[in-house]
C-alpha cells in the first residue's frame, strides 16, 4: 500500500511540474501583452536582419564609418514596426542594453531607443574566446529581476546559443525571448519573431 501511495505521490509531483512547465512556456496574445504591461521581464533579443556581408563604401550608411554589417531593408521596416507596436501596446521598457555592434545599435535605434546602454557582454563573440564568460554575464543578467518595467537585451545568436544551449530552434534575426526571472531564467515563458509584435 505505501509503495501504491508513493507512486501515485510521485506522478502527481510529476504532472504539476509538466503543468507548471507548460504554463511557464505558453504566454501569448492578450495573456502575454498584460504580463508585459506589468513589467518584470526580460526581453533577450536577436537584432533585426542583416545581411552576412558588410556594406562596401556606396551602400552603407552615412553614421556606419567602420562599415560593419548594417540592417537590410526588412530589418530596418521591422525595428521600427516593433518599436511602434511596443508602445502602441503601452509595454513599458525601462532599460535597453546592447551589443556595441552596428546592427544592434541600429536596431535600438530604429525602435525608438535612445538611451542604450552598451555591455561588450552582449557583442558578438564569434571572433572573441570568451564565449562561455559572455553565456554566463547574459544567464545571471536574465536572472535579475527589473525594478521596474521590462529590460531588453539586444545580441547575437551565438551568444544566445551559448547561453540557453536548449533552446531548439535557435532564434530568427529579430525574434524576442522573453524570461520571468521570477519563474525561470533558462526557460523563456514566450518567443515573439519581430514581425509578430504588430499582430498582438
Amino acid at each position: 500500500m505505501k509503495l501504491m501511495q508513493r507512486f501515485r505521490f510521485a506522478t502527481m509531483v510529476s504532472l504539476v511540474f509538466f503543468a507548471y512547465t507548460s504554463i511557464a512556456q505558453m504566454l501569448s496574445g492578450e495573456a502575454l501583452i498584460t504580463a508585459l504591461q506589468g513589467g518584470g521581464y526580460v526581453i533577450v533579443m536577436r537584432h533585426a536582419s542583416s545581411p552576412r556581408q558588410a556594406p562596401d563604401v556606396e551602400t552603407a550608411n552615412p553614421d556606419n564609418v567602420n562599415r560593419e554589417r548594417q540592417l537590410d531593408e526588412p530589418g530596418r521596416r521591422d525595428a521600427i514596426a516593433m518599436g511602434d507596436s511596443l508602445r502602441r501596446l503601452m509595454i513599458p521598457i525601462a532599460e535597453v542594453e546592447s551589443s556595441p555592434t552596428y546592427r544592434t545599435l541600429e536596431t535600438a535605434r530604429l525602435a525608438g531607443f535612445s538611451d542604450v546602454e552598451i555591455h561588450e557582454e552582449l557583442g558578438n563573440r564569434d571572433m572573441r574566446s570568451s564565449g562561455e564568460a559572455y553565456a554566463a554575464w547574459l544567464r545571471e543578467r536574465v536572472a535579475d529581476t527589473p525594478r521596474q518595467g521590462n529590460i531588453l537585451l539586444i545580441t547575437h545568436s551565438p551568444n544566445i546559443g551559448d547561453a540557453f544551449p536548449e533552446l531548439n530552434p535557435g532564434p530568427e534575426e529579430g525574434e524576442a525571448l522573453i524570461f520571468d526571472p521570477n519563474r525561470s531564467h533558462t526557460t523563456p515563458v514566450a518567443r515573439v519573431s519581430i514581425i509578430e509584435w504588430a499582430d498582438l
